[in-house]
């Protein structure tokens, strides 16, 4: 799974708990999306981002 280029966000990992207290194991995967972005120097680089932080303006979509 990929991680965010910017905040390092990944996969999570837990439990699943029923009603009667049965656990099983459960993965949350975050909103990762690969897309261009403009880098430092003016070129253009593909990397995985959050939806978070491109919603924030931490990153600059080309």
């Amino acid at each position: 799974m990929a991680k965010c280029a910017i905040c390092e966000k990944g996969v999570h990992f837990g439990n699943n708990v029923s009603h009667s207290h049965r656990r099983s194991n459960k993965m949350w995967k975050s909103n990762v999306k690969s897309v261009k972005i403009r880098t430092a120097e003016g070129g253009v680089k593909k990397t995985y981002v959050c939806t978070s932080c491109l919603r924030s303006g931490r990153v600059e979509r080309a």
